[in-house]
C-alpha cells in the first residue's frame, strides 16, 4: 500500500493533509492493459517481490463456466456488449472485471482480471438458442 493513500482525506482539524515527498518508485502505479479483442497478446510485467504479473492486452477466447451444469469450455469473444467499469470502455469495447461479453455459447459475464490474471474467464448469463 502506498503512503501517499490517506492523503485523500483530512485531518482532524479539517485542514488538508499535504505531500510531503515524491512517490517511490515502488509506490508508482503503472498503465492498465486496457484488453481487447483481437489475435491473443499478452505482455509480462515485474511486480514488488520481483514477481510477475501477466497482463492481456488483446484477447479472441474466454473459458466460459456454465453455472447450470458447472462445465467450463473454451468458446470465442463475438462482441463486447457492455462494460459498466466506465463509460469509455464500453465504447471502445474494453474487456474488464463485470464486462458482458457475446461468445458462441451465448452472453456470459467475465469474472477474471485480463489486466492482472493473464486470461478471461466468464460465467454464462443467457445461453444462445439453437
Amino acid at each position: 500500500m502506498s503512503t501517499h493513500s490517506s492523503l485523500r482525506k483530512r485531518k482532524l482539524t479539517g485542514g488538508k493533509k499535504r505531500v510531503y515527498r515524491a512517490k517511490k518508485k515502488y509506490e508508482a502505479g503503472g498503465y492498465p492493459a486496457e484488453t481487447v479483442l483481437g489475435t491473443p497478446k499478452r505482455k509480462s510485467a515485474r511486480c514488488l517481490g520481483g514477481n510477475m504479473k501477466v497482463k492481456v492486452l488483446t484477447e479472441k477466447f474466454v473459458s466460459v463456466t456454465d453455472p447450470k451444469s458447472g462445465k467450463t469450455e473454451k468458446a470465442e469473444i463475438v462482441r463486447v456488449v457492455r462494460n459498466g467499469a466506465n463509460v469509455d470502455y464500453n465504447r471502445r469495447g474494453v474487456i474488464t472485471k463485470g464486462a458482458e461479453i457475446e461468445t458462441s455459447l451465448g452472453l456470459a459475464k467475465v469474472t477474471s482480471r485480463p489486466g492482472n490474471d493473464g486470461l478471461v474467464n466468464a460465467v454464462l448469463i443467457a445461453k444462445e438458442k439453437a
